[in-house]
């Protein structure tokens, strides 16, 4: 990184979800679903501050057992109306020596410090003001009944083939701080703020939790993940031996 930037992190952590309650302090592998994001922040080593930002007090306990910042954020910003232009307009507005904010999903526990490092510093490198991680999918897709990368008429097109579709993974989203209050003073909405860019992870990493199944899924690959990663080979069977 050629300048030094003021770059903070901000896990949001709203107690309140109508899908899975709490969803933030639930375990998975042992460990509160808000403390990957809180490791994966800690690991990329590149925040000058990293902050919880919740309406409910009992994160600020969190805060101190994973020694990171706590920000109380007001209860009106804690309904499930609340839009996320209006946290990080707050936020921006009550940490004002921060340069970029980055939005640290605590729901993505497969998040990793390293893709962290690499976003960030594409980011800086590209002299971005707005991003938000994305994964490509080479499938084939409808919108409101209309084909968006792929015509139905003749042969129906090979997926490797295919313009790769981009969907939001919300895993990371980053802001120039006065590219963002430039535009939300302006627009009130300002995500999209600027220049604007996306960044690609992979399927594991976009793994979003926001559902019952969604959590034993993540418990159940956490808790054999880390242990197998490594060891992991590609087998076959045996019958594979008589191609030539």
């Amino acid at each position: 990184m050629a300048l030094k930037k003021a770059i903070y992190a901000m896990i949001p952590a709203r107690i309140g979800s109508s899908r899975l309650k709490m969803k933030n302090l639930a375990l998975i592998n042992g460990k509160p679903l808000i403390y990957y994001a809180i490791q994966a922040a800690k690991e990329s080593d590149v925040f000058d501050k990293i902050i919880i930002n919740s309406d409910h007090q009992i994160f600020s306990e969190i805060a101190d057992r994973y020694n990171v910042d706590f920000y109380p954020r007001p209860k009106k910003l804690g309904s499930s109306k609340t839009k996320s232009d209006e946290v990080v307009s707050d936020f921006i507005n009550n940490y004002k020596k921060a340069n970029i904010v980055a939005w640290v999903n605590p729901i993505a526990p497969f998040q990793t410090g390293d893709e962290i490092n690499k976003i960030i510093n594409y980011f800086i490198d590209n002299k971005l003001d707005s991003l938000i991680t994305v994964e490509e999918k080479k499938v084939h897709c409808i919108f409101d009944k209309t084909p968006v990368n792929y015509s139905s008429d003749g042969f129906f097109e090979k997926t490797q083939n295919l313009v790769p579709v981009k969907a939001f993974a919300y895993t990371l989203m980053i802001w120039r701080a006065n590219a963002f209050k430039r535009e939300y003073e302006k627009e009130k909405s300002a995500l999209f703020c600027g220049e604007f860019d996306t960044f690609t992870v992979n399927s594991l990493t976009g793994m979003i939790i926001k559902t019952q199944h969604d959590l034993l899924l993540a418990d159940l690959l956490m808790s054999g993940f880390n242990n197998y990663k490594d060891k992991y080979q590609v087998q076959y069977h045996p019958l594979s031996l008589e191609i030539k």
